[in-house]
């Protein structure tokens, strides 16, 4: 198969692709032959993606139980099993002090961001596990581990829930043919990113889309668990240098003494 069409035939779920850095993943996998499902709360949104890439539009809110089942029901019924999970729905919030937030806003953030992957993966999981394959890939932060983050005190800490649920989740499905991976898509101008200054680090939007396409393809199976940044860390060398990675314990958060 010609790497353009590395994914032909996997059916891959896209959450929060209805804009900015899920519809340029969902976009990226359709380009390699996946049939992708997207999903997202607003309507609009993810029918345009869909549209455009020949996907499936599915509207749910992956913080609600109900509509996470309900959405990979209608997936899997249209497309067929899900081989591939892009849990990537996320939403940020206002940087006023935790002191003076909104309780019920700070922890929906938390609603989103870590509830929301569990659901995801939850409802997945098993019909991964009776196949005895499947990938799920989470998009975390380095906001979630940076010394001196300077991102609110919500989403920081919901990232930093959502990496180490990554990796651990990573060692219990690693025994059934399951690949967990965590990535940093990096600072992407997005909506969410729009208080950014301008002259931020930047980081290029084409890149995260290419990372989730490698981890799709199976070659870097060997990294599951692992932490790895769209811009920071090159997918090819990191599969060439696998075993010393898993050896060392590198691309891991750690405490060191």
């Amino acid at each position: 198969m010609s790497a353009e069409r590395e994914l032909e035939g996997q059916v891959a779920l896209v959450t929060g692709g209805g804009r900015g850095i899920g519809a340029n993943i969902a976009r990226e996998l359709a380009a390699a032959g996946a049939r992708v499902a997207v999903s997202a709360r607003t309507r609009e949104q993810v029918e345009e993606v869909a549209g455009e890439i020949g996907g499936l539009a599915v509207v749910a809110d992956v913080s609600h139980p109900d509509s996470v089942a309900s959405m990979v029901e209608r997936v899997e019924s249209e497309l067929g099993p899900i081989d591939l999970l892009v849990a990537n729905a996320g939403v940020g919030n206002t940087a006023e002090p935790l002191w003076e937030s909104d309780i019920d806003e700070w922890w929906r953030i938390f609603e989103v961001n870590v509830r929301g992957v569990y659901l995801a993966a939850r409802a997945v999981l098993p019909g991964m596990i009776e196949r005895g394959e499947g990938r799920i890939v989470i998009t975390g932060s380095g906001a979630g581990y940076l010394p001196g983050a300077s991102m609110p005190t919500a989403y920081s800490a919901s990232k930093a829930a959502a990496n180490r649920l990554g990796e651990t989740l990573a060692g219990r499905t690693r025994e059934h043919g399951i690949h967990v991976f965590v990535i940093s898509p990096g600072l992407v101008k997005t909506e969410m990113t729009s208080n950014a200054p301008d002259d931020a680090p930047w980081t290029p939007p084409e890149l995260a889309p290419r990372l989730v396409r490698v981890l799709a393809s199976g070659r870097a199976d060997a990294l599951d668990g692992r932490y790895i940044h769209a811009e920071h860390d090159n997918i090819e060398e990191l599969i060439d240098r696998a075993a010393e990675i898993v050896e060392k314990d590198l691309n891991a958060v750690r405490l060191q003494r």
